[in-house]
Order: C-alpha cells, then sequence, then structure tokens
C-alpha cells in the first residue's frame, strides 16, 4: 500500500501567539489538545506506520556553514492508504488544526525507503 509523509506545519508568529498565552492558558489547550491527539492515534493506528515526533528551533546547514533559521514544520509522521487523498482524509478535524494553532498538515507520497 502507499505510504505518505505527513508534516504538521505551524506558522512562527502562531507559536509565539500561542506561548504568549498565560501558562493556565497553554495547560488547559495542551491537556485537550493531548487527549484529542491520542484518540486519534488511536482511531487511525491501522494506518500510521511510522508515528514520527514532534520537533523544535532549526539550525541549517549550507555550504558556508550553519546557522539558525526558521519554516513552519513542526513535527511529522507517516501513514499507509490507498491515495494522496485517502492519506488526506485521515487528518480532516485533526487536533493539530482543531486545537492547536497549527496553520496546517502537508501530504506527500513516499517515494524511496522501506515498503516502497
Amino acid at each position: 500500500m502507499p505510504r505518505f509523509l505527513a508534516v504538521y506545519t505551524m506558522k512562527p508568529e502562531d507559536l509565539a501567539r500561542f506561548r504568549a498565552l498565560p501558562k493556565s492558558e497553554q495547560d488547559a489547550i495542551d491537556a485537550v489538545g493531548v487527549k484529542q491527539w491520542a484518540e486519534w492515534e488511536k482511531a487511525n493506528a491501522a494506518a500510521i506506520i511510522d508515528p514520527g515526533v514532534m520537533v523544535g528551533k532549526t539550525k541549517r546547514v549550507t555550504r558556508e556553514g550553519f546557522a539558525d533559521a526558521a519554516n513552519p514544520f513542526c513535527g511529522y509522521l507517516i501513514v499507509e492508504a490507498g491515495t494522496i487523498e485517502d492519506a488526506a482524509r485521515l487528518f480532516a478535524n485533526h487536533p493539530h488544526l482543531t486545537v492547536f494553532p497549527g496553520d496546517g498538515i502537508d501530504i506527500m507520497p513516499v517515494l524511496t525507503g522501506p515498503g516502497t
């Protein structure tokens, strides 16, 4: 079955607004979001091949060296689905979009590696 990489994205300014909330509000959002995220993972366990990770600040490496960088990536996971549309449907109403300040989940086919 085809595999798809799902990349969670969040605008840096949206994350900054979230982090500017009082700690109690952040904790309340986290409590709801983490519970819903776990429920989403359980409901979609059969499709999840790699549960992925969440990521933090970026360091970009170039020929000239390395430096701090910014991008919208905040995590990923890998799912199996019949089509890219089927994969995308798995993420409708995902808590990254409905509870947390995520702005999108980019879905793309995996072209190389195990299972391709």
